[in-house]
């Protein structure tokens, strides 16, 4: 993690070049991400604090967490640019200040009501050798799809970059939208995330039965939470790009809030993506969901490339709705015909 840090500050101010950051705002650019780079190990405290609550079922806390955080994130935004002048590295220390909390938060939890998840010297004897091999093997596999989907999303705001020139309201607005998009995707990754773990205990359980209905009722839930956040952003999607801004600009509102009209009604493709992802992979799929990443990585390619050059903002509005097509038509598929699912429908048939 500390060389992640060193090389990430090393070498920021050329990518920040490469992706084509404008002028103006490139100084801002770089406060923010060298902040958020130098404290990232607060990030990766609160993914491993969550992860071990999964872990033992309970799914409800690190969601409560991660919303005080989201929440706390938005106050402290305002306060700190608004109030204390602080600009772009006020919303960087914001964000890092907000994590800090939710970390916090997940210790005082853990050491008060799940003390089986703190570590004693003895756990540290007889380790077993396999169990460490697949779970690097699940950790690398995890974190290389991370990583092309970060390479992807770093080559889309190249493309949304190139469309800023000297007006950065373009970037302006669809960063306000995007931290809107953010906070609505959080029930639907919850979601995954408890049925990444009600997966794995059903599997090591083979309780194949339960898994389908489990994921039924998951998707059920993708498109009922869908079609309610579609109708908020559809009524506040404006007012709440002015919250987050804090700008009254017509050129950020316009593009903020059409961003958000338009990916509204996709985060019911979004929610199945999601769910089935992280269901292969609670089912011990290492490869397979990484197919999905490397296909968000050329879609991403293809639309800087070729779309939004020809159709700008209105492409980038649009690039990652279609691709989460692609990309759940793949998981699904991949589902469908994973080998263990094949064999319970068969035994389900069977029975009935």
């Amino acid at each position: 993690m500390i060389v992640m840090t060193i090389l990430a500050a090393v070498g920021l101010r050329p990518l920040l070049k490469l992706i084509q950051t404008p002028e103006s705002i490139f100084e801002e650019a770089y406060d923010y991400i060298s902040v958020i780079g130098l404290w990232i190990s607060v990030m990766f405290a609160y993914n491993l604090f969550a992860s071990l609550l999964r872990s033992i079922g309970n799914s409800v806390m690190p969601l409560v967490f991660l919303v005080i955080s989201s929440l706390l994130n938005i106050f402290l935004d305002y306060h700190f640019i608004a109030t204390f002048h602080m600009g772009v590295a006020g919303a960087a220390i914001a964000t890092v200040v907000s994590q800090g909390v939710s970390v916090v938060l997940c210790i005082i939890y853990i050491l008060a009501k799940t003390k089986m998840l703190v570590p004693k010297m003895e756990d540290f004897k007889n380790l077993d050798g396999e169990l460490m091999k697949d779970l690097a093997g699940q950790g690398y596999a995890m974190a290389l799809m991370g990583s092309i989907v970060s390479v992807g999303s770093i080559i889309l705001q190249s493309g949304i970059n190139s469309l800023g020139g000297t007006d950065t309201n373009i970037i302006a607005g669809h960063t306000a939208a995007r931290k809107v998009y953010m906070i609505c995707n959080l029930p639907f990754i919850a979601m995954g995330q408890a049925m990444s773990t009600f997966i794995s205990q059903n599997r090591g359980a083979d309780q194949g039965e339960r898994i389908l209905k489990g994921m039924k009722l998951a998707y059920v839930y993708d498109f009922v939470m869908a079609a309610v956040v579609t109708v908020i952003l559809l009524l506040t999607g404006r007012t709440l790009v002015h919250l987050i801004s804090g700008s009254t600009n017509e050129v950020i509102l316009h593009n903020g809030s059409l961003y958000l009209y338009v990916v509204g009604p996709f985060y019911a493709v979004l929610g199945v993506l999601i769910q089935t992802r992280f269901a292969l992979q609670g089912m011990g799929s290492k490869w397979i969901p990484m197919i999905s990443s490397v296909i968000e990585f050329v879609g991403k390619v293809i639309f800087v490339i070729a779309f939004i050059p020809k159709y700008g903002y209105m492409a980038v509005i649009f690039c990652e709705p279609i691709i989460w097509c692609f990309m759940t038509a793949q998981l699904l598929y991949s589902y469908h015909n994973n080998s263990y699912v094949k064999e319970t429908k068969k035994k389900m048939k069977a029975s009935a």
